[in-house]
């Protein structure tokens, strides 16, 4: 996984995590889902890349 993949997924997950909190915190379900969701995507996006990397390794 290059370097920049690691921090653009790690963005991702952050983003996602401060939108669920966002949500929770002014009880907006839908932006709590929101950050959820994109918490989901940059998990499936790394274990897509650790894939990539053990055939490449």
């Amino acid at each position: 996984m290059g370097l920049d993949d690691k921090l653009s997924n790690a963005a991702d997950k952050l983003g996602g995590q401060a939108k669920e909190a966002a949500g929770k915190a002014s009880g907006d379900q839908d932006l709590q889902a929101e950050g959820q969701a994109d918490q989901g995507v940059a998990d499936l996006k790394q274990a897509g890349e650790k894939v990539k990397d053990a055939f490449k390794g």
